[in-house]
């Protein structure tokens, strides 16, 4: 019995909260914006470069806080890349982890390091029982990736990596910037059955079974 990757992704993210990514990606994407035009050190042509840097940081600053405060309801720590140059946000779900990435091409996965290679490895199994090329057993917590874009802020989303390609998605969400700002009541997918919800359910039983015998 399995259950889909949109199914897990909205388990593990509900739908109600999804208003409040786009919401904090826009504040900090202006604070960037308001910073640099207020800035004539960070007027010049390395800085606007880099640009995207100090969108990362602004995004890992309001999602921070937004956890905190708890408009995402998740656990969250700063892990090191593999390499010492720096730390990275990692959102912890009750199922899975999430990392955040900018990307210029929302259909491609972001470049590949080795944090996002581990994590991939951890989207097989169960998870996605049905799929060809996958195994059977958990062997990680599930990866979920919120990808937005690079320059500009045209386009963000929730995404399931596929472990077996360095550019496709097993899953992509709408564009999280077409949302309306809030979601009165939230619906089952029209797809959902009992025994879709069941294979939910037993995915969920596996990957805390596996976080016992993993001291994850």
């Amino acid at each position: 019995m399995s259950t889909s990757p949109e199914n897990f992704v909205k388990d593990q993210i509900p739908v109600s909260s999804w208003p409040s990514f786009p919401t904090i990606l826009k504040t900090a994407y202006k604070a960037v914006d308001d910073l640099m035009a207020n800035n004539p050190m960070l007027m010049v042509n390395s800085a606007q470069d880099n640009k995207g840097r100090l969108i990362s940081f602004a995004v890992d600053h309001g999602l921070e806080r937004a956890i905190q405060r708890g408009s995402i309801d998740c656990d969250y720590r700063w892990k090191n890349f593999a390499k010492p140059t720096g730390r990275y946000l990692e959102m912890r779900f009750s199922h899975s982890i999430a990392t955040v990435s900018q990307v210029k091409d929302p259909h491609r996965q972001p470049r590949s390091v080795v944090f996002r290679e581990n994590a991939k490895i951890s989207n097989t199994g169960s998870l996605f029982q049905g799929i060809e090329g996958f195994d059977d057993e958990i062997c990680g917590l599930p990866h979920i990736l919120l990808v937005h874009g690079h320059q500009s802020l045209d386009f963000s989303h929730f995404g399931i990596p596929s472990h077996s390609s360095k550019t496709k998605y097993e899953w992509l969400s709408t564009n999280l910037m077409n949302m309306p700002h809030e979601i009165p009541s939230e619906l089952p997918p029209s797809e959902d059955t009992d025994s879709s919800l069941d294979g939910l359910e037993l995915l969920k039983q596996d990957i805390a079974r596996w976080e016992r015998d993993n001291d994850g």
